[in-house]
C-alpha cells in the first residue's frame, strides 16, 4: 500500500476579495480592502523580515497602486494636479510620480528612476510638459530626453515647453525657445510665434509681444493677417499706439490686405489716443475699400470716445454713422447721452433723448437718472422735476439715486419743504434713504435757521431707524467745510446740545473748523465745556488742544494733555508732535524737544521729514565740526524744508553734548551769512545756547558729586553750587 503523502498545496490564486487581480485587456483593476475582505484580520500581526527590493520590471507596475513611499514623504499636492495626473498614460504617470517623489528636485535618483525606461517619444516630451508645474524640472527633463541617441524634439515638444514656461511666470525664457529650435536644426515656424504673441497678449505684455514680432522678422517670418491683427490689438490695448502703427506699416509693406477687424483695432486705438483727424482719415478708407462699418462699430467708437472725454470728436462719429445711414440703437442713445451728461452738454444731451422718444425706443432708467442729475447740477430743478413725471408715466420706479439728486437740487433752490416730501415719498416707496437723503434738507434748515423742523426731521430719522449721532456727525463735518457756515454750525450745535445731541466726534469738527479758521480762545472754550461735561475728550480732541495751547504760550498745558494722551494708550497727532516740539523749543527746553522728536519718530510710520532731519544734525554734530552741519541744513533747504526752532535745538542739544559752544556759533553765523537766519534770532538762539550749556555743565558737576558722595558735605556747608 502506498504511503499516504499530504497532498501538494494549490497555486495561490488572487481573488477579488482577497486582493487585485492581473490586469487584462477586458478586466479592470479590482482592489481588496477591509470591507470588501471576507478573511478574519488578526488582532496582530508579527513584524514581517525585511527582503531586498525586487528588481524593477516596467510591465508589472501599477500606476494606479500608490504603495509605501520612502520617507521623508513628499508634501500632499491639490487635488486638481492628481486629477490631472491620472488622466495621463502609464508611462507619463510614472514620470511625473518620480518628479514628485524626489520633491521637484533634479539629481541622480530622478535620473535613475528615468533611466528605468527604454526610450522616451517625443509626444511622451510633451505630455509630461503638459502635466508637470516646476518649470525648472520641465527645462531638464526637456534637456535630459534631447541627449537620447537619436531623438529630436518635434513643434509639440517645444510648444509644450513653451507653454509650461508661460504657464509658470517665466515668460522670458519662454521668448528664448525659437532660439533653442533654430540651435538644434528645427526652425520655428509661425505656429510657435503665434503661441508666444496669445501669452503675451493675453497678459497684457505690450513691449514684450513687440519684442517677440521683432523677433519673428529676424526669423524671417511673415505673419497672416490674422496675426497681424492680434499684434496690433495686444499693443492698442497696451498703450502703444506708435508700435501698432509701425507694424501697421510692416502689415501694408508686405502687400496684405485689412480687413474690417484691422480697421476697426487701428480706429479703437486712434480714438483712444483722441487722434480725431487720423480716425477719420482711416474711417473713409475703411468705407471707400471694404465697407462701411456698422451700428456695433459705431458705438464702440462712441463709448472709447466717451471715456477719453473727447466729445467733440465723438459727435463728428455720430455725424458720420448719421451720413452712412446706420441707425442708431439704444446702446448707442444712452453711451452718447451719458457721455454728454457727464460733459455738462446737458441740452444736446436732451436733443438725442427726444431723438428715442420720437423713434419709439425703449428708454432706460440709467439714462433717465444721468438725465435728472445733469439737470440738477446745471440748476435746472423744473426740468428734472419734469423728466421725473415722464419716467413715472413710462411705468418706471424712480430708484434712490433719483430722489437724492431731486431732492438736492429742491434744497438748492429753497424749496425744502418739497423736498422733505419728497423724503416721505422714499419711504413709501420703501427705498432705505441714507444720510445722503437727508443731509440737503439739515442743509437748508440750517441755513434758514429753522431749529424746530430741524428737530423733527431728527425725530423722524430716529423713528425709522437712522443713526442719528453718527449722520449728525456727518451733517457737520460737510457743514463746516464752508467757513462761513462755521458760526451758523456753532447755534445749531448748541441748539441740539441743550436736546441731548451731543458727541466727542462733533466736538472735534468743530473744534477743528474754528482751529482752521484761526479762532482759537473759541477752540479752548469748547474743550473747557467739553471737559466740564460727561463727555470725555479722546486723542484727536486733546491733540488739537494741544496745537491750540502751544499757539497761546502755554506750554505747560500743553505737557498735560500730551501725558493725558499717553495716559490713555494713545498717540497724539502729526500736527499735534510738531506743534508742541516748536514750543518747546522756543522756551528753552531743549532735552524735552529731543526726547518728543525720538518718541514720535518711534511711534510714528511716517514722521515729520523735521524730525528726521533733526536726527541727522544730532549725529553730524558728532563730529564736533560745524562745516558737516551746515551741509545737512542746506540739504534740508534744498528738499523744501527750511531749518526752524527745532532744527536749531537740535544744533544746540548735538554741540552742547559733542561740541562747543564756538562750533554752534559758527553753523548760525554760517546760515546768517546764507540769509536763512535773522540777527535777531541768532542772538536767541545764541543765548539759549550758553544757558543750555551751564545748564549741561551743572548736571555733569552734580553728577560728579553724587559719584564722589560729596553732595551731604557740601550741603551741611551751605554751598550755593547745588541746585535747590
Amino acid at each position: 500500500m502506498p504511503p499516504n503523502h499530504p497532498p501538494a498545496p494549490k497555486p495561490f490564486k488572487p481573488y477579488f476579495f482577497y486582493g487585485h487581480r492581473k490586469p487584462s485587456q477586458n478586466r479592470p483593476v479590482v482592489y481588496g480592502g477591509l470591507f470588501s475582505s471576507r478573511k478574519t484580520i488578526p488582532a496582530r500581526q508579527s513584524p514581517r523580515p525585511t527582503s531586498p527590493p525586487a528588481p524593477f520590471h516596467l510591465h508589472r507596475w501599477d500606476s494606479d497602486h500608490r504603495g509605501p513611499l520612502p520617507s521623508p514623504p513628499p508634501a500632499p499636492e491639490p487635488p486638481s494636479s492628481i486629477a490631472a495626473s491620472r488622466r495621463l498614460s502609464p508611462i507619463a504617470r510614472f514620470i511625473v510620480d518620480a518628479f514628485r517623489r524626489n520633491r521637484g528636485d533634479w539629481g541622480p535618483p530622478v535620473v535613475a528612476e528615468l533611466c528605468k525606461l527604454r526610450r522616451v517619444t517625443p509626444s511622451l516630451v510633451a505630455e509630461v510638459l503638459k502635466a508637470e508645474s516646476n518649470p525648472t524640472i520641465a527645462s531638464k527633463f526637456f534637456a535630459w530626453a534631447g541627449r537620447q541617441k537619436g531623438y529630436r524634439h518635434d513643434y509639440a515638444a517645444y510648444n509644450a515647453l513653451a507653454y509650461c514656461l508661460n504657464r509658470n511666470h517665466k515668460f522670458r525664457a519662454a521668448d528664448q525657445v525659437p532660439e533653442l529650435m533654430d540651435s538644434q536644426g528645427k526652425p520655428p515656424s509661425e505656429k510657435q510665434f503665434e503661441i508666444l504673441i496669445r501669452m503675451h497678449a493675453d497678459a497684457n505684455r505690450g513691449l514684450r509681444l513687440y519684442y517677440v514680432y521683432e523677433k519673428m522678422k529676424k526669423f524671417g517670418v511673415k505673419p497672416r493677417v490674422f496675426l497681424y491683427n492680434k499684434i496690433i490689438d495686444g499693443l492698442v490695448r497696451t498703450d502703444h499706439l506708435d508700435l501698432a502703427l509701425s507694424v501697421y506699416d510692416d502689415f501694408r509693406s508686405d502687400g496684405l490686405v485689412e480687413d474690417s477687424v484691422t480697421y476697426m483695432i487701428l480706429i479703437k486705438g486712434l480714438c483712444k489716443a483722441g487722434k480725431i483727424d487720423e480716425m477719420m482719415e482711416l474711417l473713409a478708407k475703411m468705407r471707400a475699400n471694404l465697407c462701411k462699418p456698422d451700428v456695433f462699430a459705431y458705438t464702440a467708437m462712441v463709448k472709447i470716445l466717451v471715456s477719453e472725454g473727447y466729445l467733440e470728436g465723438c459727435l463728428g462719429v455720430w455725424e458720420e454713422m448719421k451720413r452712412d445711414g446706420v441707425e442708431a440703437d439704444v446702446m448707442a442713445y444712452g453711451t452718447l447721452v451719458t457721455g454728454l451728461c457727464k460733459g455738462k452738454r446737458t441740452d444736446k444731451a436732451f436733443e438725442l433723448f427726444k431723438e428715442m422718444k420720437a423713434k419709439g425706443l425703449l428708454i432706460d432708467r440709467a439714462t433717465y437718472g444721468t438725465l435728472v442729475e445733469s439737470f440738477v447740477a446745471g440748476g435746472k430743478v423744473e426740468s428734472a422735476c419734469g423728466l421725473l413725471k415722464d419716467l413715472i408715466d413710462s411705468g418706471y420706479r424712480p430708484d434712490l439715486r433719483i430722489y437724492n439728486s431731486l431732492i438736492e437740487g429742491l434744497c438748492s433752490v429753497k424749496h425744502v419743504d418739497k423736498a422733505h416730501k419728497l423724503f416721505f415719498v422714499t419711504l413709501q416707496e420703501d427705498l432705505q434713504p441714507d444720510f445722503g437723503t437727508v443731509n440737503p434738507i439739515l442743509v437748508s434748515y440750517a441755513e434758514m435757521r429753522r431749529m424746530e423742523d430741524f428737530s423733527k426731521l431728527l425725530m423722524q430719522m430716529e423713528k425709522f431707524g437712522f443713526s442719528v449721532i453718527n449722520d449728525l456727525s456727518s451733517f457737520f463735518s460737510s457743514f463746516v467745510c464752508v467757513e462761513e457756515r462755521i458760526p451758523i454750525a456753532l447755534d445749531v450745535f448748541r441748539d441740539l446740545k441743550v436736546k441731548g445731541y451731543c458727541s466727542v466726534s462733533i466736538y472735534n469738527i468743530l473744534m477743528r473748523a474754528l482751529k482752521k479758521s484761526g479762532d482759537v480762545k473759541l477752540v479752548m472754550s469748547l474743550f473747557d465745556e467739553m471737559k466740564n461735561t460727561q463727555i470725555e475728550p479722546d486723542s484727536l480732541t486733546y491733540s488739537i488742544a494741544i496745537e491750540c495751547l502751544v499757539a497761546l504760550e502755554e506750554i505747560k498745558e500743553a505737557c498735560t494733555c500730551y501725558n493725558k494722551i499717553m495716559e490713555m494708550s494713545c498717540l497724539p497727532s502729526i500736527d499735534a508732535y510738531c506743534s508742541l516740539a516748536k514750543g518747546l523749543s522756543k522756551i528753552g527746553e531743549i532735552d524735552a524737544t529731543m526726547m518728543l522728536i525720538r518718541d514720535c519718530l518711534a511711534s510714528v510710520m511716517s514722521g515729520p521729514m523735521e524730525f528726521k532731519y533733526s536726527l541727522t544734525i544730532l549725529h553730524a554734530t558728532k563730529s564736533g565740526q560745524a562745516e558737516k552741519v551746515v551741509e545737512v541744513l542746506e540739504e534740508m533747504v534744498q528738499e523744501g524744508f527750511p531749518p526752524s526752532d527745532v532744527a536749531y535745538s537740535a544744533v544746540i542739544s548735538g554741540f552742547c553734548k559733542h561740541g562747543t559752544i564756538e562750533e554752534a556759533r559758527k553753523v548760525f553765523s554760517s546760515m546768517q551769512e546764507r540769509k536763512l537766519l535773522r540777527e535777531s534770532d541768532a542772538i536767541v538762539y545764541d543765548d539759549m545756547l550758553v544757558e543750555h550749556m551751564q545748564k549741561k555743565t551743572a548736571d555733569l558737576v552734580l553728577s560728579g558729586l553724587k559719584f564722589f558722595g560729596l553732595e551731604r558735605k557740601l550741603k551741611a556747608k551751605g554751598c550755593n553750587l547745588l541746585p535747590p
